[in-house]
């Protein structure tokens, strides 16, 4: 018997007459009511049975089926949750997306940390995982953004420390719970299946079952009982040993769109979950089938189940196997269902950007912003692919309509500004594609799947066009049936996983000592306290640790700089240069030993405590203002207060204009007039998260049961910084500037109090200088400047002018400027010309304007190339450059037509030209 086999045999199966067997076809065991079964009846080793023929005794919409699972549940005891946002960073640090109900209570519940909303609970969870993307549309039954009904219970042992404790209930009333909820909707249970399949994640491990019915996974229990253990007798199928916790979890996922599928027998979930949508997209794109292909089509569906790329080796086979069981060919089914595959792979994705989009993730480079973005180009990829003739702003709002969500405009915004972002981008993408297919043609090699994956990750280059420049230039590529899945992977498909803190040497003695009692949180304008040395920890650098038993020392955190003060006794006083928090004990980095045990006088530097008081406050009142102004999607992705400035970023989607920077500007100094209090109060985290949302969480998610909140106003955040009492403690907030610092954030400086009034002077002097040296009153400075400028670019374009005829002059010198050579039916040019890029091109354009090539070498710094060709040229001047920049110690290159380079070796010029003539020779003959 294996480890886990005992974990499996329920009573509630033995009194119900289940039977445990093992599949004939993959070899799972499984449990059954039905004695003759032989096989698990998940796909492959089964079809789907119910396409066409329903599963349940009526059909239900996604809507219906979301309120019979939670009325079902909320009728049994459990406290309905309300559902959390699919961005999971909003509460938790360790991953960007919303995989999973169990999400919602992890770290703080799951861990024991923090009491569950309820208990027992059920949710139906809104989810997306990035690891579907390439199934999506070809199983019939993979969708990326889908709801998860979860119904949890938190077991623990009696008189353990966690937040809960005693049993709620375990495995037998949650499998007992699922028969009973499929027999309510007129489920056939002989036919259900419970395949035993171990889980494990996160370091946590137990027995689970997948539920079968039909062929379609419609639900996994998991008992999450086991810890990971070096030393645990429990071995699990991730290698690792664990043991028993004394916590016991009941993790359940149960796909809401797959028992709407069940209940609907359409060929796919996509008819089920979003029919008019599916409509809409096919009458858009021209898709209509015969009655002959649309059964061909349902036929198909059945056996979709096949094409799980997670599951298959080789998807074209299981594509070839399909067509031989529908007797047709491969190309014809192919050809028949690939757009159909696309228009669901559209709806479901528009639907993962309306869940995105709409819970406020801006599309970026980085992190769940990367996500949305790659989402938005596979996308229009595919609604250029199909044929689809609607713009995909408008094809998003349908599924945000559907889905209730207010900001609709910011939506399409966002949509429509990520759209021609892709377009520039795609265009770089492409050639760069060209000249990678023409190095991998030459060698003779296929264009890499690592290379395909960067070319989709960075440029957006779909596989279609990286397979279609790759033939023209006759390159075979590899590339792979999951792309999509391993560029999300990159950027961990919802995880965010951070470095691990560097150990300190004397973490052992740090973890017996007792939490520091925190003061500033009491009286925040209080600058001088006592305390008592519990330790004194010698740095491995200079000077030393100090932790007291209370400190009012504001420890560096989220954005806020440490205190800097002294520690004073009768015999020593000691400068504190950094105070650091670690596990709930304040470090204090001291330049002298005030000695364990002693009695000391703490003075906080009161001016430095001020100005980063003021600078806090004011972040949030900024962050507050730039949500009225710019929209509520605004959140901060960064933070960092001083003494001088501080600095906010902020997730948006476009730059801030002057008049928006203005707006943020006045509303910020409207309420530090309205002098309102700065309060705060410390309730249960779930309270709050319910009365105010995740936008609590803008400078980091605090742990615990209870989380202080600071309200400014309107205003709320969960902060541990020090704050002033009233806004008009802060006197000024003067926004020195905005700056887009990467795709999707905005860096908003600011400076508060005495250092505003110094940056605003600090700004005086500068505008005061530039007077002075135009020799105008400061007003007059704007419009000096413009007549400044305006003059300068003229004087620059007849510079420009007077190049180009010089130019012009030089090409009609023809061979006495430069040597001529033929190179097969062609004239080209080689002089060597030591002036800047402008005046190489300039010449470069008139030989070519003449039918010539250009090969025009510069010392004027280092070594200069550009070679020009004309159109239909036999000549790549793109790969002479490349050729050239060798010999002189650097490279270059461009299109065919025309290409730049050089190298740092100017002494190698003449000579790298005088190889000219032989370089164009080759390249022709090449």
């Amino acid at each position: 018997m294996s480890d886990l086999e005992q974990e499996y045999r329920l009573d509630y199966f033995a009194e119900e007459g289940f039977e445990r067997k093992s599949c004939s076809e993959c070899g799972a065991n499984f449990w059954t009511l039905d004695a003759s079964r032989v096989t698990c009846g998940e796909p492959p080793c089964e079809e789907y049975d119910f396409i066409g023929d329903p599963g349940f005794d009526e059909s239900y919409s996604l809507e219906e089926m979301r309120e019979t699972f939670c009325d079902f549940f909320a009728e049994r005891g459990h406290g309905r949750i309300d559902p959390y946002p699919v961005a999971a960073s909003r509460w938790r640090d360790d991953v960007l997306l919303t995989q999973a109900s169990i999400y919602d209570f992890q770290p703080h519940v799951t861990s024991g940390a923090s009491p569950p909303p309820a208990n027992p609970l059920v949710v139906s969870q809104p989810c997306i995982r990035m690891q579907d993307i390439d199934n999506v549309g070809k199983t019939g039954r993979h969708t990326m953004a889908f709801e998860m009904g979860g119904h949890h219970a938190f077991n623990a042992d009696e008189g353990t420390d966690y937040a809960y404790e005693g049993e709620v209930y375990w495995k037998e009333e949650c499998v007992e719970y699922c028969v009973e909820l499929l027999r309510e909707v007129g489920a056939d249970v002989d036919e259900v299946t419970f395949i035993e399949d171990p889980w494990v994640g996160g370091g946590n491990a137990g027995p689970a079952f997948e539920v079968i019915y039909q062929g379609l996974e419609l639900a996994t229990l998991v008992f999450m009982q086991f810890e990971r253990d070096p030393d645990g007798d429990v071995e699990m199928k991730d290698g690792h040993t664990y043991s028993e916790m004394d916590r016991r979890i009941i993790d359940t996922g149960y796909g809401i769109e797959r028992w709407a599928w069940m209940s609907q027998g359409t060929p796919t979930v996509y008819e089920a979950v979003y029919p008019d949508m599916i409509d809409f997209l096919r009458d858009n794109a021209g898709l209509s089938y015969s009655e002959e292909e649309a059964e061909l089509v349902r036929r198909a569906a059945t056996m979709a189940g096949d094409m799980d790329i997670d599951e298959v080796e080789d998807v074209e086979a299981a594509r070839d196997n399909i067509a031989a069981k529908l007797d047709v060919s491969t190309s014809e089914l192919t050809d028949l269902l690939e757009p159909l595959e696309d228009v669901y792979a559209i709806a479901d994705h528009c639907r993962t950007l309306a869940y995105m989009l709409g819970d406020e993730i801006v599309p970026s480079n980085v992190g769940a912003g990367y996500l949305a973005r790659m989402v938005l180009r596979r996308t229009k990829r595919l609604v250029d692919s199909v044929g689809v003739d609607a713009p995909l702003d408008e094809l998003v709002d349908m599924q945000a309509e559907r889905l209730g969500y207010d900001n609709r405009d910011t939506i399409r915004a966002m949509v429509r500004s990520e759209v021609e972002k892709y377009q520039e981008t795609l265009e770089r993408g492409t050639r760069k594609v060209r000249q990678l297919a023409r190095e991998y043609a030459e060698q003779g090699e296929a264009i890499p799947a690592s290379e395909v994956v960067e070319l989709y990750d960075s440029h957006g280059v779909h596989e279609d066009i990286i397979a279609e420049v790759a033939a023209e230039f006759g390159a075979d590529v590899d590339i792979p049936d999951n792309l999509a899945s391993l560029v999300a992977e990159r950027h961990g498909s919802g995880e965010a996983l951070e470095a691990p803190a560097a150990a300190r040497p004397y973490a052992d003695r740090l973890g017996e000592l007792p939490d520091t009692d925190r003061l500033y949180y009491e009286d925040q304008q209080r600058i001088e306290f006592e305390a008592v040395v519990l330790e004194v920890f010698e740095r491995d650098d200079e000077g030393y640790d100090v932790v007291l038993d209370q400190t009012m020392f504001y420890p560096e955190g989220g954005g806020q700089p440490p205190d800097h003060g002294t520690l004073s006794t009768d015999d020593v006083t000691a400068e504190v240069s950094d105070v650091q928090i670690v596990d709930g004990v304040v470090l204090h980095t001291t330049d002298a030993d005030p000695g364990k045990g002693e009695f000391v006088r703490g003075q906080i530097d009161a001016t430095r405590r001020r100005r980063l008081m003021r600078h806090h406050t004011a972040t949030h009142i900024v962050v507050h203002s730039a949500r009225q102004v710019l929209g509520e999607h605004i959140r901060q992705a960064g933070a960092q207060k001083g003494t001088e400035s501080a600095r906010i970023d902020v997730q948006h989607f476009e730059s801030v204009s002057r008049e928006q920077v203005r707006e943020i500007e006045h509303r910020a100094n409207d309420l530090v007039r309205e002098n309102v209090s700065v309060s705060q109060e410390w309730p249960d985290r779930h309270e709050a998260e319910a009365e105010h949302g995740f936008d609590l969480y803008q400078g980091g998610i605090p742990a615990g049961r209870n989380i202080r909140l600071i309200h400014v106003a309107d205003d709320v955040q969960a902060c541990g910084g020090t704050h002033v009492a009233r806004t008009g403690d802060i006197g000024l907030i003067k926004v020195l500037g905005t700056e887009r610092i990467q795709d999707g954030v905005v860096r908003i400086e600011f400076a508060a109090g005495d250092a505003a009034v110094q940056a605003t002077q600090d700004t005086e002097d500068v505008l005061t200088g530039a007077a002075e040296t135009l020799d105008v009153s400061p007003e007059e400075v704007p419009d000096t400047a413009a007549r400044f400028f305006r003059e300068w670019k003229e004087r620059g374009k007849t510079i420009e002018d007077l190049k180009e005829q010089l130019a012009e002059v030089r090409a009609a010198g023809g061979a006495s400027d430069g040597e001529e050579v033929q190179v097969g039916d062609e004239t080209a040019v080689i002089q060597r010309l030591d002036g800047d890029m402008d005046e190489l091109r300039a010449t470069a354009n008139a030989l070519v304007n003449e039918g010539k090539v250009a090969v025009l070498g510069s010392g004027l710094d280092g070594a200069t190339f550009v070679v020009a060709a004309p159109e239909g040229s036999a000549v790549n001047a793109g790969e002479v450059v490349s050729r050239l920049a060798a010999k002189v110690g650097g490279g270059g290159g461009g299109p065919p037509d025309f290409a730049q380079g050089g190298g740092p070796d100017a002494s190698a010029l003449d000579g790298a030209l005088a190889d000219a003539p032989d370089v164009l020779k080759q390249v022709v003959g090449a």
